[in-house]
């Protein structure tokens, strides 16, 4: 790779896009603005976003209670069973609850920090490959994108995951650029330490991008080719070590652990290859026990799925640009090897096989993936679609500038593809800011006719140029801004969005369809629809007689939520599961705590970890969601819970009086419910000072409306 930071250490900077320097102090106050730009997009009105996704924020809150469940990401503080993922993303935000309390701006305020480091990275990275103007310009693209605003304004892992995958990128591209064997070594071990980070995070989710970081270093390096694949071999075992070391850990661990939950077996590595590895790419359900539910979060599979109507508006915006970065890398490569002049400054080619092979191999996954995909994962693909957009801002500049009477034409027709697809997309949901299409149109057509009229009069590139980043950036940007507190679903922060929220379960333009249509929320043959589930109805908010997961309190009202699972003022948490436990939710935990004697467990509930989380999180009892978060995990088993009443340990159960989710799952869900239902007695609801009407109303199912009741399971 050839050394592009010359021109940092002189006393100007310059722009790649017209040849022109700016004031050395222009850069860093650059910089400094989009850093701004970025805290404030993700982090305003922080104190109303509440918990986010209330399954991994009630896992925090048990992390925190003990250092065995924080190293395992334990969800329950009993430690029963963890969270589906490696707890990497949630250490964090343990930390940050210890040092500013339990708020759910507290777990938010990581996410922030990280997101904004992300976009520092990613500028430091492409400015050490194409130089000072581009790095920005990927700055602010990837500062501007819909879904990465999403994601970074909740708590899930993908935030920390971009941020280890960016830090990797800039530790090859250091390794790529140091002269030094040794300390080139050094830093591509520290890439591949990066990814191992990420594993932890993400599990399998980090290593797509490693074909990408391969390809480049073979590409880029110096040496042999015995010697750069050496040196890879030996990144790839830094990167192997760092990201097993956990899954290892829990294979030997010599006590008592919880539950990996997703897992068939309860091991780390049934969760590396399956639930979270090849579940995810060939649709196998064991363990998540979501199948077809959840991969119609964001369409059916197919090479169109990030064009769909519930992804397009998340990140495609700059697809098509990205498109023609990569051809036109691809042909510069060509004419260079010709001998022809005219493809003008190159940039790095190594840089360009990073970006490319990072966007096509992950945008593949995500597009053919038959297992469980929501459209935040795409965040993944924000660095290369900035990296790509910014470098072929550079590369068309500096072939105009070396002569080539083909870059501007390619830049006009790269803003009118560009322009036209913002267009669809917005006029997908005309309701929502629909006039927007013509004035992103009319900005684009000025963009084009001035980039067109810049080969006669080359004063008008500048402005050209202006003008076409207003065009492009100005729907991305209206979707970023739109990201409300807490969600942008109806399945809070569990599915967070931007856009309008038209999708069954998912925002971001389109509208919804029935079964199977547009990729809503798919619901088992024979089941009644809901309104506003992929059908009729408002969609993006459960409507108010919609019953939710046992124990969640969605539903009917209660509480004064406003649909989202991320709010902390109201139990309507839709799938997302609720925070606030309603009136009667507290007399039952209230009269199981009371009446439990020394119980280690005040209460177990059925549904799976989205019905315990608002017990978790509204409480300090020690409470548990049985079956992980769907609830088909065998955790606990059968021959726990029998132990564990026979024992004393557990007394009360929260479950369903016809076996509710439970019994339509099967398997492990199904036998907690028949053993409860054959070896535990109903607790009448006038015990605990419950009617049996509003019982049945405070929490159903939406997988059945079933009523929800208290289970005595004491020894007899």
């Amino acid at each position: 790779m050839t050394h592009t930071t010359e021109a940092q250490s002189s006393t100007v900077v310059r722009l790649p896009v017209a040849g022109r320097a700016m004031p050395r102090w222009a850069a860093p106050a650059a910089l400094g603005a989009i850093l701004l730009l970025s805290a404030l997009l993700y982090g305003w009105a922080l104190g109303s976003l509440g918990w986010g996704n209330s399954y991994y924020a009630a896992a925090v809150k048990s992390m925190g209670r003990s250092w065995t469940n924080f190293l395992f990401g334990s969800f329950d503080p009993a430690g029963v069973i963890t969270v589906d993922k490696p707890p990497a993303a949630l250490w964090p935000q343990v930390v940050s609850s210890k040092i500013f309390g339990l708020h759910g701006w507290a777990l938010i305020l990581p996410q922030l920090l990280e997101g904004v480091a992300a976009v520092l990275v990613l500028h430091r990275t492409v400015r050490r490959w194409a130089g000072e103007g581009t790095a920005l310009l990927a700055a602010l693209v990837m500062t501007l994108t819909p879904i990465t605003v999403a994601i970074n304004r909740d708590n899930n892992p993908d935030t920390l995951l971009v941020l280890f995958l960016v830090a990797a990128a800039y530790a090859l591209t250091r390794a790529l650029q140091t002269d030094s064997g040794r300390h080139g070594t050094w830093w591509l071990c520290a890439s591949g330490f990066l990814i191992g980070c990420g594993f932890l995070t993400k599990m399998m989710a980090a290593w797509m991008v490693l074909p990408a970081l391969a390809a480049a270093w073979l590409v880029g390096a110096s040496g042999t080719w015995l010697a750069r694949v050496g040196r890879l071999l030996i990144a790839g075992a830094v990167c192997a070590v760092s990201s097993l070391w956990w899954v290892a850990m829990v294979a030997w661990w010599p006590g008592a652990q919880p539950y990996i939950g997703g897992s068939t077996d309860g091991g780390a590595w049934d969760l590396v290859t399956g639930y979270n590895g090849l579940g995810r790419v060939f649709g196998e359900s064991e363990g998540g026990g979501m199948g077809n539910i959840g991969g119609s979060f964001g369409g059916e599979a197919g090479l169109l799925r990030l064009f769909n109507d519930q992804v397009a508006g998340q990140i495609s915006w700059l697809l098509p640009a990205s498109a023609v970065a990569v051809v036109v890398a691809v042909a510069g490569t060509v004419l260079r090897r010709r001998g022809n002049d005219s493809a003008g400054a190159a940039l790095a080619g190594s840089g360009w096989v990073l970006w490319g092979s990072w966007l096509v191999v992950c945008g593949l996954v995500f597009s053919t993936q038959e297992g469980i995909f929501h459209p935040y994962y795409t965040t993944q693909l924000a660095p290369a679609v900035a990296a790509l957009t910014a470098g072929l801002v550079t590369a068309l500049a500096r072939a105009h500038r070396a002569g080539a009477r083909w870059a501007l034409p390619v830049g006009a027709g790269t803003v009118l593809v560009t322009v036209v697809w913002a267009v669809v997309v917005i006029r997908r949901v005309p309701s929502w800011h629909g006039w927007l299409a013509w004035v992103v149109l009319l900005l684009g057509l000025i963009a084009v006719g001035l980039l067109i009229a810049a080969g006669w009069r080359a004063r008008l590139v500048p402005v050209a140029l202006g003008g076409a980043l207003l065009a492009v950036l100005l729907a991305p940007g209206a979707w970023a801004l739109s990201v409300p507190g807490g969600s942008g679903s109806a399945m809070g922060g569990a599915n967070p969005t931007a856009g309008p929220m038209t999708m069954s379960f998912g925002g971001g333009g389109g509208g919804g369809g029935g079964r199977g249509g547009g990729g809503g929320f798919e619901l088992p043959e024979g089941m009644e629809t809901p309104q506003g589930i992929g059908g009729g109805g408002s969609a993006g908010e459960l409507p108010q007689d919609m019953p939710s997961f046992p124990g969640t309190g969605a539903g009917t009202g209660t509480g004064s939520g406003s649909g989202s699972g991320g709010s902390g003022s109201g139990a309507r948490g839709g799938l997302g599961g609720g925070t606030t436990l309603t009136s009667d939710q507290r007399k039952i935990l209230k009269y199981a705590t009371e009446h439990s004697g020394d119980a280690r467990i005040a209460l177990a509930v059925e549904g799976g970890a989205q019905s315990a989380a608002a017990f978790i999180l509204d409480s300090d009892a020690t409470v548990i969601g049985m079956g992980g978060f769907t609830g088909s995990d065998d955790a606990p088993s059968v021959q726990q819970l029998e132990k564990w009443t026979k024992s004393g340990e557990l007394r009360y159960v929260l479950g369903s009086d016809s076996g509710g989710m439970g019994a339509m799952m099967g398997g492990a869900a199904s036998q907690r419910s028949t053993w409860v239902g054959a070896h535990c007695t109903k607790v009448p609801a006038k015990a605990y000072g419950a009617t049996s009407t509003s019982t049945d109303s405070a929490a159903g199912g939406i997988m059945g409306r079933t009523g929800t009741t208290l289970y005595d399971c004491a020894a007899k």
